[in-house]
């Protein structure tokens, strides 16, 4: 049999036969494999055997660290070789004269080869002096001893004396017993009695356990089991429990046994999964009987508060008895106490739970956990014998940690109790710092401890409150920890440790959010009205981000729905809470508001949830509710934000009504109730309601913006409505005083209470270190608006117009309050983005971007720490007062700054002029200027008007109050006292009203002087003049007129400004007449609802004031007669102006226009065209319409439309026809044109054609001088297409001196008129344009122009006639 070598070779045998001496070959060899093979070697012969030594010795064996494991190979390799059967004699007699020389040699031990080699080869190698056969007898006659035969010991009942000794030995107390020291002696003494008695060892061990069972705090008695043999441990245990389980044994197993085996397991003496095949019930037993059990007290529990069916009358009756409320706050605890009896026997039979309560008395929490996680689904807390247990192991780990923070506490509530107490539970003031100084680490043991609790921690009130102050020094240490590390110097090696501390405070608050959840929270629902406890639990949330709080709140009910006993809680508090509810009224708020507060102590997410559900179907109890919260604790108001947030976030229900226009009932009161709470309480948190409502605002959702609504409303006093009356609007043209005291919505802005709830609003927008929502909801909010449009997903427009007119109103309230909240403006020009970013970064419209930006604009000074900004006129600023030398204003005004602080750089105006210039393409300057949009965007009313009638009569009303206090008769103390508190606020009052006017006037005075100066450079360099008044209406009035009602005020105010001023090349007329000539259908067709309302008041502004120019020729002359906005040409504001007969006409054709588009939209088929068409006859119907013949047409349409199926329209055309026919008798009898204005007309008709003759006479003779041209040294006329500019500009006149002539001669009473200017006639007004060219010699000769007008006047007039 050959073997085949791989490191015994060939090569390796030859030079070991020739060496002499021990050399190395520098090799590792496997050392099994290498022995195997070299004794192979020998054995065949191939290597002698003195040789074996020198190839030992020159390898190295790389798995072989010591000499034994060599040895142990080489036996093992023997007493392989030695069991060939194959082998032949000189191989086994080599393989025997081998395993001598490795013996005599030393290599290998004789017992080694005696262990591991067979008999027969032992016996040829002469190592065992028996022979092979009577070894294997010897072995079977043992192994027959060993095993099959029985030993008989001395029984208990046989004889007893070696018994009696050993309870006496193992009984015995004090020093002479069996303690520690003694131990050692005990042992000798009971090997010596089992020795000398012939006791039975296992009878011995079993009396040893009971001994131990009796006395299991003698922990010496562990040093006596490894006496014994420890598989017998678990049998003896076994054989006691099953004797308990005997049908016939009554008794049930002691205490102690538990105890003693708990003591075993917990000493690692006997293994737990031993013992647990002895333990009676069956696991899945014990499941079925508790899942029988807690199904029949859910439907228990569940049935409370369900009406029954079946009641006769006088049940019902007894139900809902008149009188007095009562609420049963035990009724849960009486469920509870009923369940634990029904349970008691459970743990007395269930060996299991009996062991479990033996790991906790015992402190042997990893066994015990082992337990808790194998049984959750019986819930073995719920037993109070298990639950004492765990309350004491609790108590024993938190106590270090609660020594530590004890003293912190009692210094707190001394702090408290002296009138200096902790104001917030977040902030690390002093008193928390000590806390926090000394380290409270709490191991992962103390959790897991208060998940097996459960809400059973209820019982130990006193160790509940122990909880929550030592996780609060645990966050707060976690806490302190991390600011120090931040404030570490060595900044390479603090940032790993900042890392560490941000992980060590992940971890606490984790390891918090999972204690409350699983235990502190449901403890609370049965703690009958301990607000105490939630003081406690609020102190430790408080610490918490609230997104984890709400995530708790979110799990809080649902992880219980399984246990009986807080289903139960939760049914009563929500029959409790609806049967008050049902009689909560003003007359009994003290007494059912206290109830009602009770009962939510304890089950706040039960009670908020159901007082929400009955105000959102229920919108009268939102006063009587959100006054009976007084009584509530910070943890309730919490859960009540959160049952908010979760009841607007739910789905399966409608937020708009099925008509898709109105909200739903159940969002409106749900606003509503929320804006009164937080106004009222502010205690409040707000924060998570922002993140909300950014959130929703991300995914394009904004219909929830009407809880922002009722939030600045209720608490910051700012109401948006569109239905103000005329002093009102009038009022809010004033100043902040004026603003409040004349405007409903702003009777009490003085009110302390009310300043404190704005703050808080805006810290809830802009905290010191939260994220600051403030900014990201209103850039949201704004491109909200512009997405309603684009991305609305509704079946009718009217649907995108009310949901637009929603968004634009919560825009203007909102950054209403900002500017009012943030204070100073410096603080809001620091919270807004820069004007370039708004447009293009967010693209945001221009429109909003100046509502947003325009307070930052009146920052803007000449230079910093003066005393004028933007656009006040600083041209008077004293040399001593600047640091600037002498310039115009223009140069001042380029060197406008704004200093918004320190490292940030300051916006120069050049900037703002650049970034206006980018928002439209480059055409749209030629008829516009930066200057004058950034004028137009930047001011306000309260920069052109000053209500001075409405101050006096604010001022007189003060003055009146006042006089009816100081003649009041009551002169008792109080009243007394009253009065002059009264007084006192009325003159602060008049005061602030006194001042406020003369600093508005100065204002506007400031304002005006700077307009004065920069009129003559808005529109002087506009190259396009032909298109002022169409592109200021489309960049400017349009788009600001329809913001809100002030700004259309304020539109009509700065058209009348620029009038007013005689600001060069804006032509008021043209203005007006293309406002109502060419943009007025479209403008109301293209409106929402709201917006149509607006630029109804913008065009009864506008028509307010064409018609009081209109009054009288004096008022004209006064008002228009030299003003340039009413030069008859564009170009030349110095040119002839138009007359008052023109301007009585062109009111006319105004009239017809303005009749003619609301005829067009009240008999269209759209809906938004007659809605909005009815809404701006509403609004104008004060001034128009002025003629019988209007009025009538315009009722015609609008009693038509009175029998509209669509209500709204009704309503609306009900409303205008009763505006029409209170303004009939005002309207002028027939259309007449005075007679003076008629003969005016036909002499500038006469004018006209003298022009056109004379025109077309120069251009036959210019086309004939091209055709025939005459003499060299003759003047040529200019060519068509080559114009110089002087001729050019004169071109342009003409071409607006015809547009004017053109609408003079529409007068308005044939209807016919439009349609020759626009239809037929139009190509002979084109042909008159073309021949402007020429128009410039007819006005050299006055007097040639003069008698060819008298030459064809008569045949024109006799044409005419």
């Amino acid at each position: 049999m050959a073997l085949e070598r791989k490191y015994v070779t060939d090569e390796y045998i030859h030079l070991w036969k020739t060496w002499s001496s021990s050399q190395s070959l520098q090799v590792e060899v496997p050392a099994a494999r290498f022995i195997y093979e070299l004794c192979w070697t020998v054995a065949c012969g191939d290597l002698p055997l003195n040789k074996f030594r020198l190839a030992w010795d020159s390898v190295s064996l790389m798995d072989v660290c010591i000499k034994e494991e060599a040895s142990s190979l080489l036996a093992d390799t023997i007493a392989h070789m030695g069991q060939e059967l194959t082998i032949n004699g000189d191989f086994r007699s080599h393989l025997i004269d081998l395993a001598k020389w490795l013996v005599e040699n030393e290599l290998l031990s004789l017992r080694l080869l005696q262990e591991r080699c067979e008999a027969e080869f032992l016996s040829d190698a002469e190592m065992i002096k028996i022979k092979a056969p009577d070894m294997k007898s010897k072995e079977v006659r043992v192994n027959t001893r060993l095993l099959y035969q029985q030993t008989k010991f001395n029984l208990l009942r046989e004889e007893s004396e070696g018994y009696a000794k050993l309870v006496t030995l193992l009984s015995r107390r004090g020093s002479d017993g069996l303690i520690k020291e003694t131990a050692p002696a005990v042992i000798s003494t009971i090997k010596s009695l089992i020795g000398h008695f012939d006791l039975d060892p296992n009878r011995v061990f079993d009396i040893v356990l009971e001994c131990f069972e009796l006395q299991p705090d003698n922990a010496a008695f562990l040093e006596l089991i490894p006496l014994f043999p420890k598989s017998h441990t678990s049998h003896i245990l076994g054989f006691k429990f099953q004797y308990y389980q005997r049908q016939d044994i009554e008794e049930n197993a002691p205490g102690g046994l538990y105890v003693l085996a708990a003591t075993l397991i917990k000493a690692n003496f006997l293994d737990l999964d031993s013992v647990f095949a002895h333990l009676w019930p069956d696991d899945d037993q014990a499941v079925a009987d508790y899942e029988f059990l807690t199904k029949r007290q859910l439907d228990e529990a569940n049935r409370i508060g369900k009406i029954n069916l079946a009641a006769t009358g006088k049940d019902l009756m007894e139900e809902e008895k008149p009188g007095d409320v009562t609420i049963d706050l035990f009724a849960a605890l009486d469920m509870e106490a009923e369940a634990a009896l029904e349970r008691s026997q459970e743990i007395i039979n269930n060996q299991k739970l009996g062991l479990l309560h033996g790991f906790l008395l015992i402190d042997d929490w990893p066994h015990a956990y082992m337990l808790f996680e194998r049984f959750a689904n019986l819930n073995p807390a719920a037993h109070p014998q298990i639950c004492d247990g765990l309350f004491r192991a609790i108590e024993r780990t938190i106590e270090c940690s609660y020594r530590l923070v004890r003293p912190a506490y009692l210094a707190n509530l001394e702090a408290s109790n002296a009138g200096r107490g902790i104001s917030s539970s977040r902030d690390l003031d002093s008193m928390d710092i000590v806390q926090a100084t000394a380290t409270i680490d709490l191991g992962k043991e103390f959790f897991q401890m208060l998940a097996c609790t459960g809400p059973y921690l209820y019982r130990n009130a006193l160790l509940l409150q122990k909880v929550c102050r030592v996780l609060r020094g645990y966050i707060l240490n976690a806490d302190v920890n991390l600011a120090k590390q931040a404030s570490a110097t060595n900044q390479l090696s603090g940032d790993s440790i900042r890392k560490d501390a941000r992980l060590q405070l992940k971890e606490a608050r984790l390891c918090t959010e999972e204690a409350l959840g699983s235990c502190l929270l449901p403890s609370l629902q049965l703690l009958p009205a301990n607000p105490a406890i939630g003081l406690e639990i609020w102190e430790v949330m408080s610490l918490l981000p609230y997104e984890m709080r709400y995530r708790l709140y979110g799990e809080w009910e649902k992880e219980d729905e399984k246990i009986p006993l807080l289903v139960a809680a939760r049914q009563t508090a929500k029959l409790d809470t609806r049967r008050i509810l049902k009689r909560l009224a003003k007359e009994n708020l003290k007494q059912l508001g206290r109830m009602v507060a009770k009962i939510a102590h304890a089950n706040p997410m039960t009670v908020l949830r159901t007082i929400v559900h009955q105000i959102e179907a229920y919108k009268d109890m939102i006063t009587p509710v959100v006054d009976a919260f007084k009584y509530l604790t910070q943890l309730e108001y919490d859960i009540l934000e959160y049952v908010v947030i979760e009841r607007l976030a739910q789905g399966g229900r409608d937020k708009l009504k099925e008509d898709g226009l109105n909200l739903s009932d159940w969002l409106q009161s749900l606003a509503s109730f929320w804006g009164h709470l937080c106004k009222k309480y502010p205690s409040m948190e707000l924060r998570g309601l922002f993140q909300y409502l950014v959130n929703k605002l991300k995914k394009g959702e904004g219909i929830e913006l009407v809880v922002l609504q009722e939030l600045i409303q209720q608490m910051a006093n700012v109401e948006y409505t569109e239905n103000v009356t005329e002093e009102q609007l009038e009022a809010m043209a004033g100043w902040e005083t004026l603003r409040m005291q004349s405007t409903s919505f702003g009777a009490t802005k003085n009110n302390k209470a009310l300043s404190k709830s704005t703050s808080r609003l805006r810290d809830a927008l802009l905290p010191k270190e939260e994220p600051k929502l403030a900014v990201p909801l209103l850039l949201l909010i704004a491109q909200h608006r512009s997405k309603v449009v684009i991305d609305a997903d509704v079946p009718h427009i009217k649907m995108v117009s009310e949901q637009f007119d929603r968004c634009h109103g919560t825009l203007l309230q909102y950054v209403e309050f900002l500017t009012n909240a943030v204070t100073p403006t410096s603080g809001y020009a620091q919270l807004i983005p820069p004007l370039d970013d708004l447009l293009h970064k967010y693209h945001i419209e221009p429109e909003v971007c100046f509502l947003i930006y325009r307070p930052i604009l009146h920052l803007f000074r000449p230079f910093k720490g003066a005393t004028v900004s933007w656009p006040m006129d600083f041209g008077k600023i004293s040399v001593q007062s600047s640091p600037m030398k002498e310039s115009n204003t223009l140069d001042m005004a380029n060197e406008l700054s704004l200093d918004l602080g320190t490292g940030r750089k300051p916006v120069m105006w050049s900037e703002i002029l650049t970034t206006v210039h980018s928002i439209f393409p480059s055409r749209a300057w030629n008829s516009l200027s930066p200057e004058l949009y950034v004028t137009f965007w930047g001011l306000s009313l309260q920069d052109l008007f000053v209500p001075r009638k409405r101050y006096e009569t604010e001022i007189a009303k003060q003055h009146a109050a006042l006089k009816v206090l100081e003649e009041s008769s009551d002169n008792s103390h109080a009243a007394i006292a009253k009065r002059k508190k009264d007084k006192e606020k009325i003159q602060e009052v008049l005061d602030r009203l006194s001042s406020e006017i003369q600093k508005q006037e100065q204002h506007a005075k400031l304002v005006h002087q700077r307009l004065v100066k920069e009129k003559d450079s808005w529109l002087t360099m506009c190259p396009d003049s032909l298109k002022i008044n169409m592109e200021f209406l489309q960049r400017c009035i349009f788009p600001r007129c329809v913001m809100s009602m002030i700004d259309a005020l304020y539109c009509a105010r700065f058209v009348h400004t620029l009038h007013s001023l005689g600001t060069p090349f804006f032509n008021t007329v043209n203005h007006i007449d293309v406002l109502l000539c060419k943009t007025l259908q479209p403008m109301m067709s293209s409106c929402t609802e709201y917006e149509a309302g607006r630029f109804g008041r913008f065009l009864y502004e506008t028509l307010k004031m064409a018609y009081y120019w209109k009054s009288s020729e004096s008022i004209y002359e006064k008002e228009c007669g030299n003003m340039p906005g009413f030069a008859v040409l564009y170009r030349d504001p110095n040119s002839q102006r138009v007359t008052f007969s023109q301007f009585l006409r062109v009111h006319l054709k105004w009239g017809n226009w303005i009749t003619k588009s609301l005829i067009l939209c009240l008999e269209s088929t759209d809906y938004i065209e007659i809605r909005n068409a009815l809404t701006v006859l509403t609004k104008i119907s004060s001034v128009f319409p002025v003629t019988r013949k209007t009025g009538l047409n315009l009722e015609k349409r609008v009693i038509k439309i009175k029998g509209d199926d669509r209500e709204d329209l009704k309503v609306l055309a009900t409303g205008v026809a009763a505006a029409l026919a209170a303004r009939k008798r005002k309207r002028e009898d027939r259309d007449i044109i005075p007679m003076k204005a008629e003969k005016e007309r036909e002499r500038e008709k006469d004018d006209i054609s003298v022009a056109n003759s004379k025109r077309r006479r120069l251009k036959r003779d210019h086309l004939s001088s091209e055709i025939l041209p005459g003499p060299s040294s003759a003047p040529s006329m200019p060519s068509l297409s080559v114009l110089s500019s002087d001729q050019y500009d004169r071109d342009r006149d003409r071409k607006s001196s015809m547009a004017l002539t053109s609408m003079f001669d529409e007068s308005g009473y044939d209807k016919s008129v439009s349609a020759r200017v626009h239809g037929k006639d139009a190509g002979k007004v084109g042909r008159r344009e073309h021949d402007q060219p020429y128009d410039h010699d007819w006005d050299e000769d006055k007097r040639s122009r003069n008698d060819m007008k008298r030459r064809h006047h008569r045949p024109r007039s006799a044409r005419d006639s």
